[in-house]
């Protein structure tokens, strides 16, 4: 069953950020995962929550999202954001 990755990101510096979203996307095609949303206009129909920005990303399945995010590949791309984003991220089992 696919598993979806969701980030809220919330982007202080711009620039330094941009060299993560160009590191990031061969992390997620090497783990079988492809990118569902990735910004984009939002709309909030109920609540208060307002991210700044989404990224939905879908995976063959939920370890195989875990081990993507745990990987080294991954973890060398989390290096660009340091300082230049906070993120809030969940994963969670599809139907």
């Amino acid at each position: 069953m696919p598993a979806y990755v969701i980030v809220e990101t919330n982007v202080s510096e711009p620039e330094q950020y941009e060299r993560y979203k160009e590191a990031a996307p061969p992390t997620i095609a090497a783990y079988g995962g492809r990118y569902l949303v990735r910004g984009g206009e939002l709309t909030v129909f109920e609540g208060d929550w307002n991210p700044p920005r989404i990224v939905v990303l879908e995976f063959p399945d939920l370890e195989t999202a875990k081990r993507w995010y745990a990987s080294e590949e991954y973890g060398a791309a989390r290096t660009f954001r340091e300082g230049a984003a906070k993120l809030n991220v969940v994963a969670v089992a599809g139907l």
